[in-house]
């Protein structure tokens, strides 16, 4: 039995999402077996986007980068961010310490980049974050993630990719996978995320069609974990004083491939 207290919050509810608050949703309504006439329109625009409706979803995403202190960095191929990501390796203090080393993410696009050789002449290693083999036993299991744990936290920048970019309020979406953790995103004093300009998205009702009804994404269905990051870590609640890297990473660099990345 509802009581009187959670009947008023209910119907508090209702009324937000702009439904009548006395009247119950269907069950059928609240998990649809086909998108909506909304989510079939985004859907269309999303497929049919033409190249200057992408270019300028680039636009609006550097400058939305801009207020929330995103450096966006659009290059026009693999090469041309592999040599800029180094470069930033090269330029960048480590935060403690002085001893430099990078974790990035076992992923398709940043293999593409191969790292290692330009890291390598800079004498700076790359630690991969490998999926832990799920043959091994419960030492070694361990054992592997205490490295990977002490890579990411002995590493200065942690290099990802992401799922999508919101170019309305410059939100990167990671996806949580095995080889691919969270954390490499949030314990380096720096985080570099790359993605392709077809990853850019408009907003949440883009995002969210896509997850639920794009066969690409739905086969896969939701990860228990999913990030939204909108720039580097900001805490403002001492004298009202904006500081960068109090939570998390005190830079976020997002590398835009706009050309191919065959």
């Amino acid at each position: 039995m509802i009581s009187v207290d959670q009947e008023s919050f209910m119907r508090r509810i209702r009324k937000a999402l702009g439904h009548a608050p006395d009247v119950s949703r269907d069950g059928r309504e609240l998990f649809p077996e086909g998108p909506s006439a909304e989510e079939v329109q985004i859907l269309d625009r999303i497929s049919k986007r033409t190249d200057a409706e992408r270019h300028a979803l680039l636009e609006e995403l550097i400058a939305a980068g801009k207020l929330i202190n995103l450096t966006v960095i659009p290059v026009p191929d693999l090469a041309a961010a592999t040599s800029t990501i180094a470069g930033l390796v090269d330029e960048k203090v480590p935060e403690w310490g002085e001893t430099k080393s990078v974790a990035a993410w076992r992923h398709p696009l940043l293999e593409r980049l191969n790292l290692a050789e330009p890291l390598g002449r800079l004498h700076v290693p790359l630690r991969i974050t490998a999926p832990i083999d799920p043959a091994a036993d419960r030492e070694e299991e361990q054992a592997a993630r205490d490295r990977q744990r002490a890579d990411l936290i002995a590493a200065f920048i942690g290099v990802t990719g992401a799922d999508f970019c919101m170019a309305d309020t410059a939100t990167l979406v990671l996806r949580n996978r095995p080889g691919q953790p969270r954390s490499a995103a949030l314990i380096p004093s720096i985080h570099i995320a790359v993605i392709t300009r077809d990853q850019i998205i408009h907003d949440m009702k883009e995002l969210f069609a896509l997850l639920r009804w794009d066969e690409r994404f739905r086969a896969e269905g939701l990860s228990n974990y999913m990030s939204f990051i909108s720039g580097p870590s900001k805490t403002a609640d001492i004298e009202a004083t904006m500081v960068h890297g109090a939570h998390g990473p005190r830079e976020v660099h997002l590398f835009i491939i706009t050309g191919p990345t065959g």
